[in-house]
């Protein structure tokens, strides 16, 4: 079983399955990749567009090609000498299934009742589905209402589709319900056919969705890791600012958030943080700190759509509701880790412990409890964390708080601008070998080119506040949008009226100031509109002709990074070239193969990128990494480090491009092991100290390789 060196994710369709993954196999076999990622493959809604709903553990997805589908696509991409990672949901599932049916049906006494995390009143289940006074029609053997069907009669009870499900749920959707794959049998129901693709060697890793999520993650880890053995295995693991992956967790690493908003802080000038809050701040009204903003969504997302969650552990650990609020608004990360029975590790009481000095008094007994209490209690406040920080942050205080709205990713902190080149480079020094490194994925808020463009309004704010000026008097909307909306106009330039109405939509609803998913309001909806429709009409394309030389040396300097640092590098779909995608599901639009270039930018890229990962194949998966230090008076716009024992290669990539447009290189050069080195990008040879500026040549990133001669 073969550990990946480098990854290409694929999101699965009805329209794109697997013969059609088998079809690319050349094509990625060519880029340079060693695996191909795959999103969800089992069963899930017919209709659906991302599979992180399955309906069927037993059954390869039947839109995708099914179990035959599967294996000629393994066998045609084995023929290109690509492995397969598939992506897998042990969280939750789709709450229309036979085995829920079961339990509907039958109550605790279904076969299938351990399988799911219910919360039993009177021996029935509350299902939140009822919006209008229309009355559930009997049909023989079956309840329906409106698209719904449940047994007739059954354990269960009809609740409003506002209220909380009488079960635990991914996040607040309450059409996925949580499994407890705690439990042996449902962790091998649930995972029998990814064992046996493992087992056949069809598979070679593992990414697993949301294990913030389960009861037990270091256990399900460490049955996993007892089960498939060596397979690469990493975890969707949102970190935040400090927080590392607990060690004692069995898998490779985590997905890459934490790397992409570090990648990311290296192309931000912490110079611009000061002016583009002023910006923000005059435009929306919005206070000039984040800290305030963040913790009024998580009070507010809780008291939005976490009812029954609060309830349900205010209930088992005996206090207060409004006690569990506060604990729960004042963590500041997605999971604090205490295992039942063993005693809380140190950075996890702390972390409980402070965020409980900013709340009243009564949250100190609450705080006892998920430390040291019952076993309910402890896992029922860790599976609570994570909701409102996805509900709360991501999905809330990041669109309502954007001075700079790269910095607004999953697990990015919005008011840190700038990483600088020591603390990456110890950074890198701390990574797990294999861990998953990325730029873009299926839920990142804007791809990774957006965010480009949008690191070089750090380095000219006063020119980007004349530009909105401008726009801005012509069109207007509303203050709590409109700045967010010229960010990502300009970014992902050119864009459709229809794609950008799409993206505004979202936002506002996401934000909750005017709008919501739960509560809309048709009239703004409308004017939303016209707002997108006339402002794409704008002149955004000047402005863009004066930074994209800028954004793309950002964008060729992160993917330099992020493809040759440590780690095992994600390519997502069609990132190649370049993708002004917004978020999702902007960013899972149909890519179509082979990538061809269109621009400079598009061929500079794929240049790069095409060139890193066949590099990274030649010198294998954990080579070491060396940090390079630059000299002279330009020494900040680098950064380089090499890879490889001896070592064998040299990355080199500018940053802060605009500063260093305005000033030159100067007496600025890196100090190269001795030796003959082939720059792959221009071709040409270059022996001991080089002058960057004649290093990087026609472009902004260099990657060098030492050959024997």
């Amino acid at each position: 079983m073969s550990r990946p060196i480098s990854t290409y994710r694929v999101q699965l369709t009805p329209d794109f399955g697997f013969a059609q993954v088998a079809e690319i196999a050349g094509y990625l076999r060519d880029l340079g990749v060693s695996h191909v990622y795959l999103s969800p493959i089992l069963q899930s809604t017919p209709e659906s567009r991302h599979g992180y709903d399955v309906t069927d553990h037993s059954r390869i997805r039947e839109e995708f090609g099914g179990a035959t589908g599967f294996r000629e696509m393994a066998q045609q991409l084995a023929a290109h000498d690509l492995g397969i990672v598939v992506d897998i949901v042990p969280n939750h599932m789709n709450t229309v299934n036979a085995q829920f049916w079961s339990v509907l049906k039958d109550g605790p006494d279904s076969p299938y009742a351990h399988w799911f995390d219910i919360d039993w009143v009177d021996g029935k289940v509350a299902l939140p589905v009822l919006g209008d006074d229309t009355e559930p029609v009997v049909d023989g053997d079956v309840l329906r209402y409106h698209e719904h069907a449940y047994p007739h009669p059954g354990h269960y009870r009809l609740v409003d589709w506002r209220e909380g499900p009488g079960y635990r749920r991914f996040f607040d959707v309450s059409s996925l319900i949580g499994l407890r794959v705690e439990d042996p049998s449902v962790l091998f129901a649930t995972h029998e056919v990814i064992f046996w693709l493992l087992d056949e060697g069809l598979v070679d890793g593992l990414r697993v969705d949301h294990p913030d999520g389960l009861a037990d993650p270091r256990g399900y880890l460490d049955r996993l890791r007892d089960r498939v053995g060596g397979a690469w295995t990493v975890v969707e693991k949102i970190l935040i600012g400090p927080e590392r992956l607990p060690d004692d967790w069995a898998c490779d690493g985590t997905t890459g958030y934490e790397v992409l908003n570090r990648v990311n802080g290296l192309f931000v000038d912490p110079a611009g943080k000061a002016p583009l809050i002023k910006i923000f701040a005059d435009m929306t009204g919005q206070p000039a700190e984040y800290r305030p903003v963040m913790a009024q969504a998580k009070r507010e997302v809780l008291d939005l759509f976490f009812g029954a969650e609060v309830d349900r552990l205010a209930r088992v650990a005996s206090c207060d509701p409004a006690a569990v609020r506060e604990l729960l608004a004042a963590m500041p990360v997605y999971r604090a880790y205490v295992v039942p029975g063993e005693p809380p590790p140190p950075e996890s009481a702390e972390i409980v412990e402070l965020a409980a000095e900013s709340c009243s008094p009564a949250v100190q007994p609450l705080v006892r409890e998920v430390l040291y209490g019952s076993a309910e209690s402890i896992v029922r406040f860790q599976q609570s964390c994570g909701p409102v920080m996805a509900k709360g942050v991501e999905d809330t205080a990041l669109y309502r708080w954007f001075p700079l709205a790269c910095l607004n990713e999953v697990g990015g902190e919005p008011d840190a601008f700038g990483e600088s080149v020591e603390d990456f480079h110890d950074f890198c020094a701390e990574m797990s070998p294999y861990t998953m490194t990325t730029l873009s994925t299926h839920d990142t808020k804007r791809s990774e080119d957006v965010r480009a463009r949008l690191s070089v309004l750090s380095e000219m704010p006063g020119e980007w506040a004349a530009a909105v000026a401008e726009w801005s008097a012509q069109v207007s909307f509303d203050p709590h949008l409109d700045y967010l909306a010229w960010q990502n106009l300009m970014a992902a330039w050119p864009i459709s009226a229809e794609r950008f109405t799409d993206y505004l939509l979202k936002a506002a609803r996401e934000a909750k100031t005017a709008i919501s998913w739960i509560n809309p309001d048709p009239s703004y909806e409308r004017r939303l509109r016209s707002f997108a429709e006339a402002a794409v009409r704008l002149p955004i394309g000047g402005f863009i002709e004066r930074i994209d030389p800028f954004a793309m040396s950002n964008s060729l300097g992160a993917k330099l990074v992020q493809l040759m640092m440590p780690g095992v590098p994600d390519v997502y779909q069609g990132n190649e070239t370049t993708d002004f995608s917004l978020v999702d599901p902007d960013n899972r639009r149909p890519v179509t193969y082979p990538r061809k270039p269109e621009t400079s930018w598009d061929s500079a890229k794929l240049l790069v990128t095409t060139q890193a990962l066949r590099l990274r194949r030649r010198l294998g998966g954990a080579a070491p990494y060396l940090p390079m230090e630059a000299e002279g008076e330009r020494a900040e716009h680098v950064i380089a480090f090499a890879r490889g024992e001896r070592p064998q290669a040299v990355a080199v990539a500018t940053r802060l491009p605009v500063r260093l447009a305005a000033t030159g290189w100067g007496a600025t050069a890196l100090t190269l092991p001795t030796g003959t080195w082939r720059d792959l990008l221009t071709g040409a040879l270059f022996t001991g100290r080089i002058p960057l500026a004649h290093l990087l040549g026609q472009y902004p990133v260099s990657l060098l390789e030492r050959h024997d001669l």
